[in-house]
């Protein structure tokens, strides 16, 4: 495994609003990939700039009736004038809800497979 490369499982591209939040306080943010141990988070700049190291993420996911809740730590980040995107490792979270994720990147994920197979089938 490179450095580059650490993850033990591969992202889904999945965008939407979420909530985190940073020393207690909400911010809005957007993800645009997930997993089952983390995501990729974009806020406006500067909301996270203490860097706090820990966030609460709460977030909705399709065809889920419930809203998931989780710690995150802060991983590796990216700042321009518009967002700052911030890697989050999943760090904690309630049995029920990693299993949901679990179960939606796991839908997602052989949807993507089935499409790619009657494409190649056609």
């Amino acid at each position: 495994m490179t450095q580059l490369d650490r993850r033990f499982d591969t992202r889904i591209p999945f965008e939407t609003y979420l909530t985190a939040y940073v020393n207690d306080r909400p911010t809005r943010g957007f993800t645009v990939n997930i997993s089952e141990t983390g995501l990729y988070l974009n806020t406006l700049p500067k909301l996270t700039a203490a860097n706090p190291g820990i966030v609460g993420i709460e977030l909705e996911l399709p065809g889920v009736k419930e809203t998931i809740w989780a710690a995150g730590q802060l991983c590796y980040g990216t700042e321009d004038d518009y967002f700052q995107g911030r890697g989050v490792k999943f760090t904690a979270m309630a049995d029920r809800h990693a299993r949901l994720v679990r179960q939606f990147c796991y839908r997602v994920r052989m949807q993507s497979l089935r499409s790619r197979r009657s494409l190649a089938a056609a």
